[in-house]
């Protein structure tokens, strides 16, 4: 008793301590706002309004608004929409975005007043690169390990098999790694895969891999950019520990139908856009392999029968109905297939969502949407007279409200709610003649309110805090086991339907602060704690699509994190090269692996399997990054380390985590040789990943068994790879009604055999065992033909 009561205690404290922390920064910017606004409140106007492209009607977000007089500015949000508070008079206004000519207004402002500004592009079309942060927003921006990367800026990532990758383009950015040859799944700062939230126009997407992990599930000829936050993740976002993945989709307002494709070796995508009316506009995508078109021309009977292909649908609609309101609708739906006579098996992504963008007033903005995501897969086999299916799936339905209220222009207010249900469908097992096999449902309710504030305290100052708090529930029916100290069950308890059964309360605060030095550096520290209710049972570290996801509950507490991150940043050349170095810790509470040969499939009782403890990362992230230019791209340097310390594994000792790589670099160089050619090359180098190899054998009945050491405790051999690309753009044939270009690429040009697989011979005649290495690739070329119009 005085130890639970004690145990009690302690929470209390903490909690009181997050608020009071909370409650202490929230206080800071009523000493720091502006006096002139304090004193006389009436001198002051909003000028608000938007900023597009002149021929798309496209919304730019991170468009710079300046007031020359005053020496002030501020810049779009993610709905192109911009506000600012300014006394009366006439101002000389700038509107600048990379890649557009600068605008510049006249403009008289003697009460509240709203201004669009069309931007017309200042460049050719083919080599515009849309950014969405103006040029020195690194130094001055209060986030610390985030990365953007635009729809062109991806394109110039050569390509696996001439497939543009978002996540392959991102894995090429410091502190992420693949998890694996050629797997779209990626650790970053040390986290696992399923440690990173991937959004697709704000819905949650639970395996982003076709082709098991060859390629993404995103089409970027519909992506308009992406995002990554290391970290400290928007105030909005929660539920993961270590990463966001952001990817947004086009939302353009064309004036006429266009269109975009290309033709490869592996598959084919077109893209159609176009206005439906002077305020509505739709957009529509598809792309399909064809590796199972070319085994129908086999002589081989059973080659023929067999499938291989994946595929993507997109859509989203747009509607103005005002000036204050839009609204979008958007749906995704991809799958793969494997088939043969016999056996088949197929996984995939559902999503759909509607959202409504609302202005209420010149300073207060809302976004509202309903959203949907199921990931499932699905493993049939028919054998004579026997058939068998098994199906799993994980759905999410949830409620998202976010507000922007601008106070000042120097005080920003972000507040909302969020709700979530979660459904778990482990494993249905269908065979005719014989009873269904179902392991167990399970359902989750996830609630969530926030509030955050992004204040510019002066012109060397700036601040960016918040307070998230999530309720997690667990829902019946339910059948929930206790374990013993041994994790074998020595209790059931039922539960109805709909029925409450546990609740998790957790506080996540967040705050940063830049301190800029002067116009070309300066200092960031960040601080976030992240929970995370959800995640895989998996112990491969090459990622499969058998995901199953399982939620925290009475036997299984949620992981916690806390990152702290400390940055310098400086720019050159007029803030056309960024450099940066960040330094960051994380400490893990509650991290999660599994027992040594652990059932994890058709396992009723998988909370047994687990086993929680501490963990910690820690690293260094170099970064030079040159932006324009005939010559552009980047080189980065990763020193880190990952480890884990669990009761009942490896003897309780700690050991190196499956991503963690010493050293890590990358490279990413693009040229313009001419207006018709064009060349990028990437190189990467990542320290081997950790591996348990057996260190002995024992034998019965003249089989031999393998011994394993303590886990993690040797490594594969490091890992390296060139890839190469060049583009050629034929000049414009005014006659013809499209534009078209080559892409040639080469994947591992020097044919380095990277080990994806190592496995041991235990039986062989020297009685030594014989190891033995899997690689994927060799080099692989690929051509590519793109085209627009």
């Amino acid at each position: 008793m005085f130890q639970q009561h004690m145990k009690r205690k302690r929470i209390s404290r903490l909690k009181l301590k997050s608020i009071s922390f909370f409650i202490l920064c929230l206080s800071i910017h009523f000493l720091y706002i502006e006096p002139s606004y304090a004193l006389n409140p009436k001198t002051n106007v909003t000028l608000s309004g938007v900023v597009k492209d002149n021929t798309t009607n496209e919304l730019l977000i991170g468009a710079n608004i300046y007031v020359v007089e005053l020496l002030k500015g501020c810049k779009t949000d993610s709905d192109g929409k911009y506000s600012i508070r300014i006394p009366n008079g006439t101002y000389n206004i700038k509107i600048s975005y990379i890649g557009y000519k600068t605008k510049e207004q006249l403009l008289t402002v003697n009460k509240d007043m709203r201004f669009t500004a069309n931007l017309e592009s200042g460049v050719k079309l083919q080599e515009v690169v849309i950014s969405s942060k103006k040029k020195n927003e690194n130094l001055s921006k209060v986030d610390m390990g985030v990365q953007g990367l635009s729809n062109i800026e991806i394109q110039k990532v050569p390509a696996l098999m001439g497939e543009v990758d978002v996540i392959k383009a991102i894995q090429f950015l410091p502190g992420v790694q693949s998890t694996s040859e050629g797997s779209s799944g990626f650790s970053v700062r040390g986290g696992s895969a399923d440690q990173n939230l991937i959004l697709l126009d704000n819905t949650n997407i639970y395996n982003a891999s076709h082709m098991f992990g060859f390629f993404s599930v995103f089409n970027n000829d519909v992506v308009k950019n992406a995002e990554l936050y290391k970290g400290n993740l928007p105030i909005r976002f929660g539920g993961r520990l270590s990463s966001l993945l952001d990817v947004q989709i086009k939302d353009e307002s064309p004036e006429k139908v266009k269109g975009i494709g290309g033709i490869g070796l592996i598959s084919s995508r077109l893209t159609l856009e176009g206005p439906l009316g002077s305020k509505t506009s739709w957009l529509v995508s598809g792309r399909r392999s064809y590796a199972d078109l070319f085994l129908k021309l086999s002589s081989d009977p059973d080659k023929r029968s067999e499938s291989i292909y994946f595929y993507d649908i997109n859509a989203k609609v747009s509607h103005r109905f005002s000036a204050k309101d839009k609204i979008y609708v958007n749906f995704y739906s991809g799958k793969d297939l494997f088939g043969t006579s016999s056996e088949d098996f197929s996984y995939g992504n559902t999503l759909a969502s509607t959202s409504w963008n609302h202005v209420f007033s010149k300073n207060i903005f809302s976004h509202l949407s309903i959203n949907y995501t199921n990931y499932h897969y699905e493993l049939g086999s028919s054998m004579e007279n026997s058939q068998i299916t098994w199906k799993s799936n994980i759905q999410d339905l949830d409620l998202h409200l976010d507000i922007n209220h601008h106070i000042t222009n120097k005080i920003r207010l972000n507040y909302g709610l969020s709700s979530t249900f979660h459904q778990f469908e482990p494993a249905l097992i269908k065979r005719p003649g014989y009873p269904n096999y179902r392991i167990q449902r399970s359902y989750a309710l996830e609630h969530c309110v926030y509030i955050g504030l992004d204040e510019k305290v002066n012109d060397h100052i700036s601040l960016k805090y918040g307070l998230r708090t999530t309720i997690f529930q667990n829902m019946g029916k339910a059948s929930v086991f206790s374990y013993d100290k041994n994790y074998e069950v020595n209790d059931t308890s039922y539960y109805k339907s709909r029925k409450i059964y546990h609740t998790y309360i957790r506080y996540e605060p967040r705050f940063g602060i830049v301190y800029q030095l002067d116009h070309n550096s300066s200092l960031k520290a960040n601080y976030a704690h992240n929970v995370q209710f959800i995640q895989i049972a998996n112990n491969s570290d090459s990622g499969s699509p058998l995901d199953l996801w399982f939620p925290a509950s009475k036997n299984i507490k949620p992981q916690q994190a806390n990152l702290y991150s400390f940055g310098y940043f400086r720019n050159f050349n007029q803030n056309t090269i960024e450099t940066s170095v960040e330094l960051y810790y994380k400490g893990l509470n509650n991290i999660i692996d599994f027992a040594d040969n652990a059932q994890l499939l058709f396992n009723d009782k998988l909370e047994g399997e687990v086993r929680t403890g501490k963990g910690k990362a820690y690293g260094m992230e170099i970064m030079i990054k040159k932006n324009t230019g005939r010559l552009t791209g980047f080189i980065n340097y990763t020193l880190s380390r990952t480890e884990r310390t669990i009761p009942g594994i490896n003897n309780g000792k700690a050991y190196l985590a499956p991503s963690d790589k010493t050293h890590s670099v990358n490279l990413m160089l693009s040229y313009k040789c001419s207006k018709k050619w064009s060349i990028s090359a990437g190189w990467v180098y990542a320290t081997g990943t950790p591996v348990t190899y057996p260190t002995g054998r024992f034998e019965i009945n003249g089989e031999y068994y393998p011994i394993y050491s303590g886990r993690n405790t040797s490594r594969k051999k490091d890992y390296h790879r060139l890839d190469l690309s060049a583009t050629y753009t034929p000049t414009k044939n005014p006659k013809k009604w499209y534009q078209g270009e080559w892409n040639f690429s080469l994947y591992n040009a020097y044919w380095n055999k990277n080990p994806w697989m190592i496995s041991f011979d235990q039986n062989t005649n020297s009685g030594i065992p014989k190891a033995q290495m899997t690689y994927l690739f060799g080099a692989i070329p690929s051509i590519t033909y793109n085209f627009k119009f």
